[in-house]
């Protein structure tokens, strides 16, 4: 059985409050899981203690019996020091796209034609 620790939402519309749980990785995300392991609630501040709340026991348990955590779970473990910092594909989506560098190279010409006169 392919195990995850991963994020089940909860909450109402608009006011998302995040379950991390021990699921069956074939199971829908707010699904049956086996076990709940923690709170996170991303409406508090980044520097709230009460954010995100891991049972480190049983998140090790479930680490040491192959159970995946999925990328923002591993972000948590990362930051409470469970998991050494993993190295990431930097895509490159805060990259502007072509058309946008090229007005930029054109904007850039013409501010540099009036000072050069």
């Amino acid at each position: 059985m392919a195990m995850k620790i991963r994020l089940a939402r909860g909450g109402s519309k608009k006011r998302p409050f995040y379950s991390i749980v021990a699921s069956d990785s074939r199971m829908p995300r707010d699904g049956r899981f086996i076990e709940k392991l923690g709170i996170y609630n991303p409406l508090l501040a980044k520097d709230s203690e009460e954010r995100v709340k891991l049972n480190m026991e049983r998140v090790a348990y479930w680490l040491a019996q192959g159970a995946q955590p999925t990328d923002r779970v591993a972000r948590f473990l990362e930051a409470s020091g469970a998991r050494p910092k993993a190295e990431r594909a930097n895509m490159k989506k805060a990259e502007p796209g072509a058309k946008a560098k090229k007005r930029a190279e054109e904007k850039a010409a013409k501010a540099e034609a009036p000072a050069a006169e």
